[in-house]
C-alpha cells in the first residue's frame, strides 16, 4: 500500500477493496478506492442457498485486483449478531480463504434500507447496498491533516 500527502487522501486503509453485501439469493459487490474515497456499486451476483456463483467472483477479483476483501457483518439494531450473520461470516471466510487476502468485517446495519431509499430497485438494491458498505468502510480512516 502506497500513501501519498495530497488533500484528500487517507491513511489507515488499503488502498482498494472489493466488499460484499452478502445474501442467500444474491451478493452485492462493490470497490471502495481509499486514496479517491471512492465507493461504488459494480455488480450484483447470484447465490443458491448462500453459495455464490464463484466464476464470477472470481472474474470480479481478476477484474480489479483488491488489496482487501470487506463483507458487511448483519448485526441487529442493539448490536447483536443477526440471524443472517453466522452465514455472512462464513461467506467471510470462504473468500478470505480463497483469494488469500485480508478480510475485514463491516457493520452493515440499514444498508438495504439505504440503498432502497437511494432509489435503488430490488435488482441494483444488492449492489448499493455494498456501496453503503464501501462507504462505512472508507470512513474509519480520517483524512491526512
Amino acid at each position: 500500500m502506497s500513501q501519498g500527502h495530497g488533500a484528500g487522501q487517507r491513511t489507515g486503509l488499503p488502498a482498494s477493496a472489493l466488499v460484499f453485501d452478502f445474501g442467500l439469493k444474491h451478493i452485492g459487490v462493490a470497490v471502495a478506492l481509499s486514496e479517491q474515497n471512492l465507493a461504488r456499486g459494480i455488480a450484483t451476483v447470484a447465490a443458491r442457498d448462500g453459495k455464490p456463483h464463484w466464476p464470477a467472483l472470481d472474474a470480479l477479483l481478476d477484474e480489479w485486483r483488491p488489496d482487501c476483501l470487506v463483507v458487511g457483518d448483519p448485526l441487529n439494531m442493539d448490536g447483536t449478531a443477526s440471524s443472517m450473520a453466522a452465514h455472512a461470516r462464513n461467506f467471510a471466510r470462504q473468500i478470505a480463504e480463497r483469494y488469500g487476502l485480508d478480510l475485514d468485517l463491516v457493520d452493515e446495519r440499514l444498508s438495504t434500507f439505504e440503498a432502497l431509499s437511494r432509489g435503488a430497485d430490488e435488482r441494483d438494491s444488492h449492489a448499493l447496498a455494498a456501496e453503503t458498505i464501501a462507504e462505512t468502510w472508507l470512513g474509519r480512516a480520517r483524512p491526512l491533516a
